[in-house]
């Protein structure tokens, strides 16, 4: 599984229509709302705001009135070949005034979401763990050391308070050391 690093945004003409295509990094089905309201007052005049999203096992794709299976499902195609998590793309039309059929209109929602993909833009996600441990300021040197590759987070008071993401695969790095795993989840690598 992968996902995207930062939001995105990429344009086309086709036939006088513009398709702007948008790809956002999502987390939640409330986030998803949020960026699609968002868009429709940011592009008030367009004629269509079609999109889907992937988080997790929740998937949803939309046509938004453009014939059944030629909008939504073909940007839903672009995420789930592109093995995408924790994505929405949504693809505004303008429409200019010369209709493209079906296929024209799976060829060009299909396009418009996969020029919002650069492999720059992409990172792995790997199946670990936020864990919490908590040390004395003497140990902090080798443990930071141990956990360079890792995204750490430190709490100082009268000892060192660490948050760290790890995948499971390096768990192992933390057997000496008493900590508490938070939650599972899914971590970004490159």
């Amino acid at each position: 599984m992968r996902t995207i690093l930062k939001d995105n945004i990429a344009e086309i003409e086709i036939n006088k229509s513009r398709f702007i295509a948008l790809l956002f990094k999502v987390k939640t089905v409330d986030e998803v709302k949020s960026k699609i309201n968002k868009i429709k007052m940011d592009y008030r005049e367009a004629t269509h705001y079609c999109y889907a999203y992937i988080i997790n096992d929740n998937r949803k794709s939309s046509d938004d009135g453009e014939p059944g299976g030629t909008a939504g499902v073909p940007i839903m195609e672009v995420l789930l070949k592109n093995d995408l998590n924790y994505v929405l793309c949504v693809v505004v039309r303008y429409f200019g005034g010369i209709k493209l059929g079906a296929g024209g209109l799976v060829r060009a929602y299909a396009k418009a979401a996969v020029l919002t993909l650069d492999d720059k833009n992409i990172a792995n996600l790997v199946t670990g763990y936020e864990v919490e441990f908590i040390t004395s300021y003497e140990s902090q040197k080798n443990i930071d050391y141990s956990l360079r590759a890792f995204d750490i987070e430190k709490e100082y008071s009268d000892t060192v308070k660490y948050r760290v993401l790890i995948p499971i695969t390096d768990i192992n790095l933390l057997s000496s050391i008493d900590y508490k795993i938070i939650k599972k989840i899914d971590i970004e690598t490159k």
